[in-house]
């Protein structure tokens, strides 16, 4: 494997390049995105968060407070996500609930609610909110001419289409790729190889845009995409510079995606 490049010094504008916005592959047609911390962040709210532990005991029936309820799901949880890492395989909600985190509960109590339950889960961790400036880069991109989808690893089937909707960012999106859908996770190439067949695109024709400067970098360039980007705290520097598989570009900004993409090239 070809040495990876060094990363520039930081410069006073917010950009750290790896490639110049000129030189990036203009093949590119589809750009997937992220979501959990690179579409939208999560807030601590602990109102918010509490109501979700509250919601959670509800739907089951737990005689437990709701904290240390949600204190064992979490443990169960981590033996849960070791092996999803292990696999490179997401389980369905309904896995996730009967063979994971509520065994011991009886399966046609858990199973039908299995959705609820992943959804109110996911509350407890917090509050999740689009970036400020997402809409706007979103529709920025679209008018230079790309198509968008999402590409995320997560045990929720629904949540993530239903918070598209709700923000009125559905429509932008496609296809809408999900660990917990596919049974796929990143960085294993599949769950690339899957999105470019349903984009109905060349491998080579996709970019990906994440936060992790492993788990979204590996898969997508042993699937032959045409870039990476990934938006890191400047803390994560470090990590992506050493990291096996170095990125295209590296930003700060989710805003900083319409400088990296221009508007695209005529097939003429």
């Amino acid at each position: 494997m070809a040495a990876s490049p060094p990363f520039p010094p930081v410069r006073p504008e917010t950009l750290l390049y790896l490639r110049k916005a000129e030189d990036m592959d203009h093949r590119i047609e589809v750009i997937f995105i992220d979501v959990g911390n690179t579409l939208r962040v999560t807030h601590p709210d602990e109102a918010y968060q509490a109501r979700a532990r509250e919601r959670i005991t509800a739907l089951v029936g737990a005689t437990a407070p709701p904290a240390a309820f949600c204190a064992l799901l979490d443990e169960r949880y981590k033996a849960y996500r070791k092996w999803a890492f292990e696999t490179l395989s997401e389980a369905t909600e309904c896995e996730l609930w009967t063979k994971w985190l509520l065994p011991d509960h009886p399966y046609d109590q858990v199973a039908p609610r299995a959705g609820e339950l992943t959804y109110a889960y996911r509350q407890t961790m917090g509050r999740r909110e689009a970036r400020p400036e997402a809409r706007a880069v979103v529709e920025g991109l679209i008018a230079r001419g790309y198509r968008l989808g999402i590409l995320s690893n997560t045990i929720t089937e629904r949540e993530i289409p239903n918070w598209l909707e709700d923000d009125g960012l559905g429509q932008h999106f496609s296809p809408v790729v999900l660990s917990a859908v596919i049974g796929l996770r990143k960085p294993g190439a599949d769950i690339y190889q899957y999105a470019a067949r349903e984009a109905g695109v060349a491998p080579q024709c996709c970019a990906y845009v994440g936060d992790n400067p492993i788990r979204d970098v590996e898969g997508a360039r042993k699937a032959g995409w045409g870039a990476v980007v990934l938006l890191l705290e400047p803390e994560d520097y470090d990590v992506a510079r050493q990291a096996p598989y170095p990125p295209d570009a590296v930003i700060r900004n989710f805003s900083e995606l319409l400088d990296l993409f221009p508007l695209r090239r005529g097939d003429g």
